[in-house]
């Protein structure tokens, strides 16, 4: 019996010592060495300050900036869910109603609203929008900030991450990368007039 507890207790501290500090330590290091934006959080800055991260949305509701997609959990990342409402849930069904009366509103001369400007994601805080969502919005932002559209729409297609080896996902935009864009070209035309 003593030795089945011994080899037990080996057996224990081996693979704590492995799994527990030697497979970790290893993955962060590969982490650091060829990732490290992704590793230390894909962190975005403005002015040396470091104001979100590429992964996570955050609200814009002012109408100079690109709108993320609604959210089931207010943008907060801990609680990181969907609603789990099924396509006919009368609530789901208000909920689409209301943010695509919203929508519309907020971006006059739209005539179909994108799926993902009235859906929330699985997450909640899907960080991307369509191109079709980017575009929708593209005729406000110019409108605001004193652009042309095809202004904007040249930053959307600057800004368009495509599919990933040429066939996986969509074409999308991140919103945090697009508005601090908008920010930058703003502050730069700014600068160029002193």
């Amino acid at each position: 019996m003593f030795a089945t507890f011994r080899s037990a207790s080996v057996l224990l501290l081996l693979m704590t010592l492995t799994l527990g500090l030697l497979y970790p330590g290893l993955i962060t290091l590969i982490g650091q060495a060829l990732f490290p934006f992704q590793a230390n959080g894909s962190i975005l800055y403005k002015d040396n300050e470091a104001i979100g991260s590429a992964l996570i949305a955050q609200p814009f509701s002012k109408a100079q900036y690109f709108h993320p997609r609604p959210s089931s959990i207010d943008y907060q990342p801990m609680p990181s869910s969907g609603s789990n409402l099924g396509p006919t849930n009368e609530n789901l069904i208000k909920q689409v109603e209301t943010r695509q009366h919203a929508y519309l509103n907020n971006n006059p001369g739209v005539k179909n609203t994108p799926i993902d400007a009235v859906t929330t994601s699985g997450s909640g805080i899907d960080p991307d929008i369509s191109l079709a969502n980017a575009y929708a919005q593209a005729a406000r932002i110019a409108s605001v900030r004193h652009k042309s559209i095809d202004q904007i729409n040249q930053l959307i297609k600057q800004y368009t991450v495509h599919r990933q080896l040429g066939f996986l996902g969509e074409p999308h935009v991140n919103v945090l990368e697009l508005n601090l864009a908008l920010d930058h070209t703003q502050a730069a035309k700014q600068k160029n007039k002193h």
